[in-house]
Order: structure tokens, then sequence, then C-alpha cells
């Protein structure tokens, strides 16, 4: 292979790793939103209500996190000097087929190394045993406001949560149990003097709420990455797809409130004894959807 056939190789490996290594740096974290609807909503008496309808994307359970066909495909050949894509001799296919043998006991290695470090961060569940969405399933449906979890493949579910409280703790969402929560989709934070501030922190390509994922640039780096990746590694394992976010993050609260800052383009909308603050957003919203409101006089 020719240098100047080298970077387009250099570019597809590298291309493979960011991804392979940003699923096991943030497959703990790397919890995102697709199309949802999902509410904050205020009442009197300190009544608390969060709602969240649509889709998320677990990472681990995705594409990247399975083990994949050993299967040996050739990599692509070039003419001399050029990008331009040839046919393989019988000898350079023999050669790369060599080189792939001798690296089989290496892979291996690592598919297991990487299947115990998913195992942990998914609580003990192996996410290439068959049985691993099932049971992940499950372990949703347990706790309390999951009320409905379909898997629709790639890691990706469709969810139906509601849970109602009062304002007397800091709240967060999503919390599964046995799976670090570094990747809040929206937090309810308490400060004293009844003042209370809500940050839908997952809902914009920045991620406060994930400094990792801010750093490789949002959903929006992640998801234009995996575009411009092979859509297979050299062991046969396929690449993570990322599902884009699209929804509405919404929130209610009584007219006796008093909404002190928020960053919605219209500001509160009045009506049936509330004030409403709503946000439209995607893969490409900047800011995280953000008020904050005094509760109490």
């Amino acid at each position: 292979m020719t240098e100047q056939n080298q970077p387009i190789r250099h570019f597809r490996t590298a291309a493979t790793m960011v991804l392979a290594s940003l699923s096991l740096l943030l497959t703990g974290c790397f919890i995102t939103p697709g199309k949802f609807l999902s509410a904050v909503e205020l009442g009197e008496d300190q009544d608390f209500t969060f709602t969240y309808e649509g889709e998320i994307f677990f990472a681990a359970l995705g594409d990247l996190g399975t083990e994949g066909d050993e299967q040996f495909s050739p990599e692509d050949c070039f003419v001399d000097g050029t990008s331009e894509v040839r046919e393989c001799t019988r000898n350079e296919i023999s050669g790369q087929r060599a080189e792939w043998e001798a690296g089989a006991e290496a892979r291996a290695a690592e598919r297991k190394r990487q299947a115990e470090q998913f195992s942990a961060i998914m609580g003990g569940i192996d996410p290439s045993n068959p049985e691993a969405i099932e049971e992940f399933r499950r372990r949703l449906l347990r706790q309390k406001g999951w009320n409905r979890v379909e898997d629709k493949g790639e890691g990706v579910f469709d969810v139906s949560y509601r849970i109602e409280g009062k304002l007397t703790h800091d709240f967060m969402f999503p919390v599964i149990e046995g799976v670090p929560s570094t990747n809040p989709f929206v937090q309810v934070l308490l400060r004293d003097d009844g003042v209370v501030r809500i940050t839908g922190s997952g809902f914009s390509a920045q991620n406060e709420g994930n400094p990792l994922g801010a750093m490789m640039g949002g959903m929006g780096a992640l998801a234009g990455l995996a575009a411009m990746a092979p859509e297979q590694s050299n062991d046969g394992s396929e690449m993570p797809k990322f599902p884009l976010m699209e929804g509405t993050f919404s929130i209610a609260a009584a007219d006796s409130m008093a909404i002190l800052a928020n960053n919605t383009d219209e500001g509160p909308v009045s009506g049936a004894g509330q004030q409403t603050l709503s946000w439209n957003v995607d893969a490409s919203s900047q800011a995280a959807p953000t008020a904050l409101i005094k509760t109490q006089p």
C-alpha cells in the first residue's frame, strides 16, 4: 500500500477505533433520547408530576455491544499513487487473510474484555447474551414509573414513564438500577426559599450533564462520526446506529408560582390555571431547556 493510500485506510481505522472507544467510555452515560414527548408539571401544595413518552437509546445494547460474526473481509486495494479502488490480487488477499488469522487470538481477548466492561456497566447483564434485552426490560418494568418498555431493536426502546410526588427532594431521569446515572435527560433541583431549577440537560447537543459527550461535540458530532465510519469493523461487527433526537419538552407551573427565568423563545403561555413553557428540540439544539421557578410565596 502506498503512502498516498495510507491516509484513507488510517481514517477508516481511526473512525472505527473512536467509535469503539466512545462505546466503552460513554456506555454508562451514553443513554440518549430519540423521538419523545416529555413534561414536568408543578402543582399546588408542592405536587410534582414527570412524564416521558417515546424512544430511549442505550448504546450498550446497540450493535456495537454485540460480538459480531468472525468473518474475513478483504480491505480495499488501490491503484498506486491514487485513491482509485481496484480489484485486489490473489496474493494481496492471501496476505490480508493471513494477517487477519494471526490476529484472531487478540480479537477474541478484546471481545472478552469488552463484554466484561459492558456487563459491569449494565449491572451484570451481558449484552452478547440473547436474553439480555428481555432481562433489561424486566429490570426497568419492576421500577416505579416505567409503565411500558418495548424493544425496537439496535438498542432503542419505546417507553412510557410517569411518576408523581412532592417537591421534597431533587429528581433526575432516567435512573436505572445497576446503571451509572451520568447522563440525565431531566433534572429538578431544589434550592432554598422554594425555588426550583429544572433543566432538560439531555435535550441538547451539548449535554452539560455529560462532560465526555460535550468534549466530543455532543450528539451531532457523534452521529456525524457514525455516518462517516464504515458500516462494519474489520472483525465483522457492525457499527452502532445513533437515533436522532427529536421531541418536545414542557414545564407547567401553577399560576401562583413565579417563573424567574427561562430560555424559551416565546416565554410562558397561560391557560387552565397554569403557565406553560415549551421547547422543540432536536440533535442541533445547543442550549438545554432551563427554567427557574419560585414555587412558594
